[in-house]
């Protein structure tokens, strides 16, 4: 097993870009021990307080949020950042190459039961002309990124991560407090009977998803003349990886529940960096109108439509709404 940093340079990651990946992962190796020491240091439970997108958050949200939030903005390395836990982008070193996009703690909801979790993490190159508090810094599609992975807290931690020349798998090793590659150029399966979907909201979503997702069930009775399994942990990580483990697909499609509201995911922390690696492992990432990386960012807390796994799976998808 290789440690991180050799394993990085065999990809000919860039130094710098290395130094800032190692930042990242020192945060997520603090907010690991918090994680699993959470119920004895008074951290389970809610806060006061809603972030931008009106959610209450969680204790652990904040803490984590304020981990990676001031270990990224101190290393220099960084020109901005944007949070799910911050209103606005934040400026960092006006001469910093990068900027860095994430969701401390995905899952909150999983918090409180002791189940999966995880951080989500974006990179892009800074853009040399603007200043670190111009909001058109992040208004780059996902394409551009250089470097996105999550970092999943559970029976052991794992990183998965690329910088586009295949999807890595690394696992925390507490003897020595490194992340150690335990599988390279990981691959989706490009078929699969497993797909993961909330099905509270079926009533809410369009034609083509009811459809889709009653020919699964269906299964070997229906026109897919096979059976399906549901799988869904509340956690886009741990459905993820699932995903880049197992093969599958999973969806967070357009619904009316909310008409102000159609879609749950956030582009930027979200479904950028997923689709990355996603893509990287062989499979596809998609809205039902086009490829989730090609979109366009309008601001730092945008959502998006989310259909991603399985090739096959995606593409049989898609084709209900044709």
């Amino acid at each position: 097993m290789q440690r991180l940093a050799p394993a990085l340079r065999e990809d000919d990651v860039p130094l710098d870009l290395i130094s800032l990946i190692k930042t990242i992962l020192a945060a997520t190796k603090e907010i690991s021990f918090r994680v699993s020491q959470a119920q004895l240091g008074g951290l389970m439970g809610s806060t006061l307080d809603e972030n931008i997108q009106g959610e209450v958050q969680k204790k652990l949200d904040v803490v984590s949020n304020e981990l990676i939030k001031d270990i990224l903005l101190e290393s220099g390395f960084v020109r901005a950042i944007s949070s799910e836990e911050e209103d606005t982008s934040v400026a960092g070193d006006p001469n910093g190459k990068f900027l860095v996009s994430f969701d401390p703690l995905d899952g909150s909801s999983n918090i409180d039961i002791n189940s999966l979790i995880g951080t989500i993490f974006s990179i892009h190159e800074a853009i040399p002309e603007l200043a670190a508090d111009d909001p058109k810094q992040f208004q780059q599609p996902g394409h551009k990124q250089v470097c996105a992975g999550y970092v999943l807290y559970g029976p052991s931690t794992m990183l998965v991560m690329t910088t586009g020349k295949g999807t890595h798998f690394y696992v925390l090793d507490r003897t020595h407090g490194g992340y150690l590659l335990v599988e390279r150029n990981v691959q989706v399966p490009a078929d699969t009977r497993e797909f993961a979907i909330n099905m509270s909201n079926q009533r809410f979503w369009q034609a083509p998803m009811q459809n889709y997702i009653n020919d699964l069930v269906a299964g070997s009775d229906g026109p897919r003349g096979e059976n399906f399994n549901m799988r869904w942990i509340a956690a886009m990580v741990g459905d993820i990886h699932r995903v880049l483990t197992r093969g599958g697909i999973f969806t967070y499609p357009a619904d009316n529940k909310n008409p102000e509201k159609p879609y749950k995911l956030r582009l930027m922390y979200e479904a950028n960096p997923m689709s990355y690696l996603v893509e990287q492992a062989g499979g596809l990432a998609m809205t039902s109108q086009g490829p989730i990386m090609e979109i366009e960012p309008n601001d730092i807390h945008q959502r998006v439509e989310v259909i991603m796994g399985s090739k096959n799976e995606v593409e049989k998808c898609l084709s209900y709404y044709n």
